[in-house]
């Protein structure tokens, strides 16, 4: 029985085509990288870049040399980063109203947009959570303070099947799928003391197949006692410290949880390393190895309330109101799988777009507005250039219009009428920066489509932006790949001879 995917998001809709075409193949693979690099605007670049190599082919019919096009794409794809350059709007990073706005833009056309509040707050909150700015060496300038946005490793995402789509939490803490392992240990503790360990807290077994002879049934007992002795002073170490909670990757015996539960200490174990390091960021604790080596700097006293939740038919443990944490966990609730792995994709991407933001905080005009631009400049721009080139050069530009183009389509408006009028007011707002400002004046018209209703609207007024690193990533690999699919002559398909 094969899986169901029901999604909307152009990577993983191509993840599961099977292809053998190895242009088609390495279609499929921009459509990946662009997806791992910035995360949205995984469909653009396949149209885009389908749509290049569409406008290239009557150029290679007329046997102009793949390597003459691909000069003009080239000299296009340069031209086309600088009106982006000319065009981008500078944001501040905490400007809130802002930043909902551009991940509106992302998360607008998925399955989740009716909760879009809910999943924009989510977003934003979970990457601030997890950004912290990286200290630079001392003497280099303010702007190359690097931010550091571990998303995969910190904003861990746990999707519990049930509750409602509404119920979809940020925690300002992390949570974690285990039971307390003993069942008199305490459920709820406010501002605990917190010690992680990746030791086990039972008696070593031997590496090896071990035999012991014993001639002394007295000898017999001393072993227990002394097995149960080194638990005990492991016990008493950690105990020393007045721990609330203790948590250890590896498992704790029978007679530790007595010791544990006898001084009021809730233990947990077995947890994976991955959510140990999240508890750490959280809390402010530093995992410690051995058991005679822990401080008091090393215990974690970051975390406001901790509290077991039963979701469910599971037990949770959650960690919560913590003091600046820099890890966090992302509750998704909902009616079925599909329906949490779809939000799941939709978030990352929105995240993923904010984290863009954090990085590069520059931002253009979303609903193909950035698009029409960098069309009608590439136009005036082509008409400067002399001979074979103008045509390949011009071709990228006329390739451009087919996100606006896509987009009226996708309204169900006249798409020609619609396309034109758009292409109009660029190349009027062109017209009038140069009787102003001379040949060389830049217009920053910024009129697009509206995704729902199919109207010219202008972008800043209506509030859709998109990050300037996910526009120039997908214009560069678009450009990029169809400059590779070009250049290649013919297909060979090697078979290898069986028995060799």
């Amino acid at each position: 029985m094969g899986g169901i995917v029901i999604t909307n998001d152009g990577n993983c809709i191509l993840r599961e085509v099977d292809v053998s075409h190895p242009t088609a193949k390495s279609m499929i693979e921009l459509s990946r990288a662009q997806d791992e690099e910035v995360g949205d605007g995984t469909t653009s670049v396949i149209i885009l870049a389908g749509e290049m190599l569409i406008n290239a082919e009557p150029f290679v019919r007329t046997n102009i040399h793949p390597t003459v096009i691909v000069r003009g794409y080239n000299y296009a794809l340069q031209e086309a980063l600088e009106i982006c350059e000319k065009l981008a709007l500078v944001v501040d990073v905490n400007d809130v109203d802002k930043m909902k706005s551009l991940v509106q833009s992302c998360i607008g056309t998925k399955f989740s947009s009716r909760w879009n509040d809910t999943m924009i707050d989510m977003a934003l909150k979970a990457v601030l959570t997890v950004s912290r700015a990286i200290p630079m060496p001392v003497g280099s300038d303010s702007y190359s303070q690097k931010m550091e946005v571990d998303i995969k490793r910190y904003a861990k995402v746990e999707k519990i099947p049930g509750g409602e789509i509404s119920d979809c939490t940020v925690l300002s803490g992390v949570m974690f799928n285990k039971d307390v392992t003993h069942s008199k240990m305490r459920r709820r503790i406010e501002n605990p003391r917190i010690l992680l360990l990746d030791s086990p807290l039972e008696y070593k077994k031997g590496e090896s197949q071990t035999n012991v002879e014993i001639t002394d049934e007295e000898d017999w007992n001393t072993l227990l006692k002394m097995e149960e002795e080194y638990v005990e002073n492991m016990c008493m170490e950690i105990i020393a410290f007045k721990p609330d909670i203790v948590i250890t990757e590896k498992g704790v015996s029978d007679l530790a949880q007595h010791y544990f539960a006898k001084a009021n200490i809730t233990a947990f174990r077995r947890l994976r390393k991955t959510d140990n390091n999240r508890v750490a960021r959280a809390t402010g604790a530093t995992i410690v190895s051995r058991t005679d080596e822990i401080r008091e700097e090393d215990i974690g006293t970051g975390c406001g309330l901790f509290e077991m939740r039963k979701i469910g038919e599971e037990y949770f443990a959650f960690f919560e109101e913590c003091k600046d944490p820099k890890a966090c966990t992302i509750i998704l609730r909902g009616g079925s799988k599909d329906v949490l792995n779809e939000i799941e994709r939709n978030l990352s991407d929105a995240m993923q777009v904010v984290r863009n933001v954090v990085f590069d905080p520059r931002l253009l005009p979303g609903g193909g507005a950035t698009e029409m631009a960098v069309s009608v400049g590439l136009r005036k721009a082509g008409l400067k250039l002399e001979g074979i080139q103008q045509g390949p050069f011009l071709a990228v530009g006329e390739a451009m219009e087919v996100i606006p183009r896509t987009l009226s389509q996708n309204c169900g408006v006249s798409v020609i009428r619609t396309v034109t009028q758009l292409r109009a007011k660029h190349a009027a707002a062109y017209e009038e920066a140069e009787k102003t400002g001379g040949e060389d004046a830049f217009p920053k018209c910024n009129w697009g489509i509206d995704g729902t209703t199919g109207k010219l609207v202008d972008m800043e007024e209506f509030g859709i932006w998109e990050p300037f690193s996910v526009k120039i990533q997908t214009i560069k690999t678009a450009v990029e790949s169809a400059c590779m699919i070009l250049r290649i002559d013919d297909i060979v398909s090697g078979s290898k001879k069986r028995g060799h």
